[in-house]
Formats: C-alpha cells, structure tokens, sequence
C-alpha cells in the first residue's frame, strides 16, 4: 500500500519567507545583494535617466529619417544664398538646439543629483555608520555603491551620444552654420558627454564625501559644474587643436576655407609672415601705415572639421585622467578614514 505523506505541502507552506524553493519557478532576479540595494537607495534617479535615454535615442532615429529626405532633396552642402540654412534652420533647428542642450545638461545633472547625494546622503542619515556591523566589507561597499550608478550612467550617456552624434553627421555643414566647435555640437557628440558624466558625476561624489549633507553638496557640485564650464571653453577647448592659417592679398576678398573649417581668429600679416592684430592701421592714413610696417596680406585662422575627432579624444582623455585621479582620492578616504 503506497502512503502519501503530507509533510511535503505542510513543509512548503511553512517554509521560511526569504528561502527561495529551487525549481523552474524559483525567482531570479537580476541584482541581488549589495546592487540590488544601490539600485533600491537611488532607483529614481536611474529610472529617470533610463527613461530620458530610450525617449531621447527613438526620437534621434525617428526624426534622422526625416533629416536624411530632406538632405535627399536639398543637397548637404554648405548654403546658397542662404536659402538651404534657412529651410533646414525652420525645419530642424529646434531638434538640434534640445538635443545639444540635453547633451550638455545631462552631465550636470547627473552629477548634481546623482553623484553628490551618492555617499552624502548615507552620511547624513547615519545609515553609512551600519557598514561596520555586517558581514559585507567597506570595499565591497564602496565598489557596490561606485559601481553601479558610474556604469547606468556610462551607458545612458554613451548610447545619447553615439545616436544624436549619428544624427548630426550627415548634416554637419548646416547645424548651426557649421560651427561645431563653439555652438556646443563639440561637448554634445563622441566621447566628450560619456567624459564630463564620468567627471563630474565622481567630483560630485568627492564633495558629498567631504561635505557629508546632500543639499550643500549638490549646490557645490553645481557650482563646480559652472566654473569647470568656463575654463574648458576659455581655457582648453581651443587648444585641443593645432591652428591653420591662410593668407589673401589685404584689398581681396574673403579667405577660402575648407568645408566645416571652424574660423578662430583674424590678423593682417607682412609678406615675410610677421603677424600683426587685425586692428592694425585701421584709423588715420592707413596706405601710409600699412606701408611702413610692410603689411600686405590678411590672414584667417581656423581649425579643420577633420581635427574634431582628436581635439575630442584629447579632451576626453585629459577628463578622464582627472576622473581617476579624483575617484582615487574617494576609494583612499572610503578605505582608510571614518565616512
């Protein structure tokens, strides 16, 4: 006679609730854990980013589409009269203007309210001071809490970048009139939004260590954003690239630049080279002026749309390299001093 027990259905309903029954059913989760835990203390900030990034990439390849027809139908090249800058100003100027504004942004704003409050608000709430008594250690605290949100961030950044870059290309020479150097087409595409998120975002976890409240320390981040705007668009973006000169007769017309060339700056110069501000004998009896210092040329300088893709590695790597730097900093502290 075959007995059926019935331990077996008593056991299951009376088995503890965090024990997950092995089996086709049991329930797997992609973070567990320490992640699953940072993506629980901050998971509305990640989902806000995840979100913005797959609106933000389908509404770059929907509207491409439309771009590449107009493009089909009016020609790529630089503006006759005006005419092709102006239909493609109407039609697609406002798409280029928010897509280079929440390029330029959104490294802000992940650092102000993503990074700053990463570790300060643990600090601020004292929940940081329970490290201590688990069984988890402070580096795979640190590397948990570091890790996660630094990756989420990368990868939204990387994917906008790479969609609204793949945007912008085939129409390069009409955005904003070419100028994709100081029009902020530059911080918007390749690799330079993926550098400044990575920066800025760690700078802003290295003052909400420091600072240890999460308000003050998102002021300070936004703060440090403004500032390091500045000196990157005063002091280093146009050093990134080499300067390219060239000459025409003082009384000719305009310089002949190559497509996409970027116009920096203008002097007057003497037919040996020598280089003077293009304000030079421009008041009183300029023939006699221009004839004693010897000048008889213009010259344009600029920088070519083939340096783009250098100038923007350099800046990324120089991001970067401040971004481990500052980051190790962080990992140092977290290891060896009370948070």
């Amino acid at each position: 006679m075959t007995r059926t027990s019935s331990a077996g259905p008593r056991a299951a309903a009376t088995a503890p609730a965090g024990s997950a029954p092995d089996g086709p059913t049991a329930r797997r989760t992609l973070l567990h854990g320490l992640p699953w835990l940072v993506w629980r203390r901050h998971r509305t900030v990640l989902r806000i980013l995840l979100l913005t990034t797959a609106v933000g990439c389908a509404a770059f390849a929907y509207e491409r589409a439309g771009l590449t027809d107009f493009l089909h139908t009016h020609g790529a090249g630089p503006a006759v009269h005006g005419t092709l800058g102006t239909d493609f100003s109407n039609a697609y100027g406002g798409l280029f203007r928010s897509g280079t504004q929440l390029m330029t942004s959104l490294p802000v704003l992940l650092g102000v309210f993503l990074g700053a409050p990463l570790i300060a608000a643990e600090q601020e709430h004292g929940t940081v001071k329970l490290i201590g008594t688990q069984s988890v250690s402070r580096g795979r605290w640190i590397a948990a809490t570091l890790g996660l949100p630094l990756a989420v961030a990368v990868l939204c950044t990387a994917l906008l970048s790479a969609v609204f870059t793949w945007l912008w290309t085939p129409a390069r020479l009409l955005v904003m009139d070419g100028d994709w150097l100081t029009s902020g087409i530059f911080e918007s595409t390749g690799p330079i939004p993926v550098a400044r998120t990575l920066f800025l975002t760690v700078c802003g976890i290295a003052l909400g260590m420091l600072v240890k409240r999460a308000v003050p320390a998102m002021a300070g981040t936004f703060v440090l954003a403004l500032v390091t705007s500045v000196l990157w668009s005063e002091q280093l973006r146009d050093r990134l690239g080499s300067l390219r000169g060239v000459s025409y007769p003082y009384d000719g017309n305009g310089p002949d630049l190559p497509p996409g060339a970027v116009r920096m700056d203008d002097w007057v110069s003497t037919a040996g080279g020598r280089l003077y501000g293009y304000g030079t004998c421009t008041t009183g009896d300029t023939g006699a002026c221009r004839a004693k210092l010897g000048i008889v040329n213009r010259v344009t300088q600029y920088v070519d749309y083939g340096q783009m893709a250098g100038m923007q590695w350099l800046g990324a790597g120089i991001l970067l390299a401040l971004t481990v730097l500052v980051l190790a900093c962080v990992v140092w502290r977290a290891h060896r001093r009370p948070l």
